[in-house]
């Protein structure tokens, strides 16, 4: 047998493997684990928003209280969902976590809605993410609006 067949043979094979774990004794598999073992994801009746600081926001920072430098104090508020503190691969459409991002990057991964954020002077741009309980999106996913405000 040829090298290319037997790699597609060995592929085939492992991928009918895992489709078979992914399959209960009674044949089928729970909605979110299913979801989650075919690729797709579930969506979410969720909404996220950044209810402190405001857009346009001019901030004077204040000391962190559990760290050296600066820092704003940082408010989301979520409808539709509930934040939950466990990871886990049972997901959802109404649990999981919130994401935070500063200037298209990923700062935090809360369990709550309120949380110190370290800075120094600049413009910031500022948006959440509600995703599952595995940390992983919804689709489609559930984005805040961006915030653009200014620390002094």
């Amino acid at each position: 047998m040829a090298r290319p067949a037997i790699t597609r043979l060995a592929a085939t094979a492992a991928i009918a493997i895992l489709v078979g774990a992914c399959v209960s004794s009674t044949g089928s598999t729970p909605a979110s684990t299913n979801a989650v073992a075919s690729g797709t994801r579930p969506s979410s009746p969720a909404a996220v928003m950044v209810a402190q600081p405001t857009a346009g926001a001019a901030l004077t920072p204040t000391p962190c209280p559990s760290a050296p430098g600066s820092c704003v104090h940082i408010k989301l508020s979520l409808t539709g969902a509930t934040i939950v503190s466990a990871t886990s691969t049972d997901i959802r459409p109404d649990q999981g976590h919130v994401h935070l991002y500063v200037d298209n990057v990923l700062v935090s991964m809360n369990y709550g809605l309120e949380q110190d954020l370290p800075v120094h002077s600049g413009t910031y741009v500022l948006k959440a993410e509600f995703v599952a309980a595995d940390h992983a999106p919804f689709n489609p996913r559930v984005w805040s609006p961006e915030v653009l405000f200014t620390v002094k």
